[in-house]
Order: C-alpha cells, then sequence, then structure tokens
C-alpha cells in the first residue's frame, strides 16, 4: 500500500533518531545519540522534535513507531519508520558483530 514511509537501519543511522519505547526499556538497550519520547507523551512534546530534518523513528518491533510516524506525518514532519525496530537492529547489527 505504500502509505508509510520507511527507512531501514544502514541509512536512518546518520539522521535524527526518535526512539519512541518506554525509559525502562532503555536499560535493556539503547541507541546512543537517540532522543526518547515514549509515544504517550508525544503529542505533548511535538516542539522538542526538529521540523528541518529528517527524523527517523523506531521501536522494538515496529508497532509504536508506526503510530509515532503517523502522528508526526500529520503534524507537518519529515518522518521514516525504521523497519523492524530494534528488533532488526540487534539481528542486523548485534550479532553479526559476534558471528566468527
Amino acid at each position: 500500500m505504500n502509505d508509510m514511509p520507511i527507512i531501514h537501519w544502514a541509512e536512518a543511522k546518520n539522521g535524527f533518531i526518535l526512539d519512541v519505547r518506554e525509559p525502562f526499556e532503555l536499560a535493556v538497550e539503547n541507541i546512543p545519540d537517540a532522543v526518547n519520547i515514549p509515544l504517550g507523551q508525544l503529542r505533548a512534546r511535538l516542539d522538542e522534535l526538529p521540523k528541518d530534518r529528517e527524523i527517523n523513528v523506531f521501536c522494538r518491533s515496529g508497532q509504536r513507531s508506526y503510530y509515532a510516524t503517523r502522528i508526526l506525518l500529520q503534524n507537518g514532519f519529515n518522518v521514516k519508520n525504521i523497519t523492524g525496530g530494534m528488533i532488526s537492529f540487534a539481528h542486523n547489527y548485534l550479532f553479526e558483530t559476534n558471528r566468527d
């Protein structure tokens, strides 16, 4: 259907990264330099996000970041959903480095 702009980690890591997971999830795994605004707080905190940069959004699996991307699109942001979320990041980057 192509109604959701998406990006993969390889391209997303250099942009503005928005983590919409809950703070307790950050203790398990996190992305350095990602800005954390939990999905439930996003509408109230839109003024903390850049309007002049592409925002790449992630969560654990992609569901919450899908909702966040919709909210940001409706509010005029240039935004993409990072496919697969942290599960994809862990699979593609963390485990790859330990495959020797």
